[in-house]
């Protein structure tokens, strides 16, 4: 039988090997400033589990080692310290130090953070990852700084569809269905496919597929693993060859708290969370791999999106969501035709 660790073990071999638990280290300073980190994913026990609480404690100790002790950083996973949608808008409140959540999830009052999770703006890793250093990566940038956040890491993360019925590959495969989308932008795709939208954070995907009250949920594969959703699904449609959404779920920080900092901590932050998209980004992209080994090996039948599919799924997004956050702000407007010109 394939699990998630031997599938991981035999796609990022390769990648620089994870503690099998994390804590900060016992020789640090007395005095040393702790920031708490938190996240709503499940805490990775071995270095196969969930990369995004790998990814949160990889900086915490890789932050630990550039200030030589003085500032730190203690990881709060699956909602233990703030709940899901509630995490942004802790931090613009210095209510909490930092955060890996999706942007999209403070969409109801930021409405240009939807841009991080718009349906089919997004084909690539590539091109997902070329924002930073584009127009749009600065616009983005500067946005969450005006309104109190820091983008520390970038981390993007390819999406997947776990159905209880039939496979879903083409936009009219959920016509009728009971569908979680995850973002404002997908639910207007999704009502243009013909779908009942159900909205819900993916930490109770699991309780919402097992009940019935949802029939399809399209999230990060690595939600799609650390859900254990293959329990419960028939069909998976993975984004190994090809994507219609990417979400972005950087780790982020208190801007309030991260000025109170002096200037050689503050660029320890930032040097830390750069230092570790890298690590991040392979192990998003080996779990869209491992998704398919994964579920496969539960029996559950594994369809690859293509191209062609993927540009009907475009096609309704720019009739759809597209259309409607263009014209939400005029940042909105500017920074959709902003990832536009990245190249996919």
């Amino acid at each position: 039988m394939i699990t998630r660790r031997r599938a991981i073990s035999g796609i990022v071999s390769g990648l620089i090997a994870t503690p099998a638990v994390w804590t900060m280290s016992r020789r640090a300073h007395a005095q040393a400033k702790v920031l708490k980190l938190s996240h709503q994913f499940p805490a990775a026990a071995t270095d196969e589990g969930d990369f995004r609480d790998l990814l949160c404690k990889r900086f915490g100790a890789e932050l630990e080692k550039r200030t030589k002790g003085a500032l730190t950083a203690q990881v709060y996973a699956g909602s233990s310290l703030v709940k899901p949608n509630s995490q942004i808008s802790q931090l613009r409140k210095a209510a909490l130090d930092m955060s890996l959540c999706p942007v999209s999830y403070a969409g109801g009052e930021m409405p240009e953070l939807n841009i991080g999770f718009m349906p089919a703006i997004i084909a690539s890793y590539d091109q997902g990852y070329a924002w930073k250093k584009a127009e749009i990566g600065k616009e983005f940038t500067n946005f969450l700084l005006d309104r109190g956040v820091v983008l520390v890491t970038w981390v993007w993360q390819g999406g997947g569809i776990a159905s209880r019925v039939a496979p879903i590959i083409n936009p009219d495969d959920v016509k009728g269905l009971k569908v979680r989308g995850g973002s404002r932008e997908m639910d207007l795709v999704l009502k243009g496919a013909g779908a009942a939208v159900i909205s819900l954070p993916s930490t109770e995907l699991y309780a919402a597929m097992q009940t019935g009250a949802m029939e399809v949920a399209m999230t990060t594969s690595t939600s799609l693993l650390s859900f254990r959703l293959e329990e419960l699904t028939k069909n998976v449609t993975t984004s190994r060859k090809a994507g219609f959404y990417f979400v972005l779920e950087p780790i982020l920080m208190s801007k309030t708290i991260f000025d109170a900092l002096p200037k050689d901590q503050q660029d320890a932050i930032l040097t830390s969370g750069a230092a570790i998209e890298d690590w991040g980004r392979g192990r998003a992209q080996a779990d869209d791999q491992v998704l398919a080994k994964v579920y496969a090996a539960k029996g559950v039948g594994v369809f690859d999106l293509d191209q062609n599919a993927a540009d009907k799924w475009k096609t309704i997004a720019r009739e759809s969501a597209w259309k409607d956050y263009g014209t939400k702000t005029p940042l909105c407007g500017k920074l959709l035709k902003l990832a536009e010109q990245v190249a996919a």
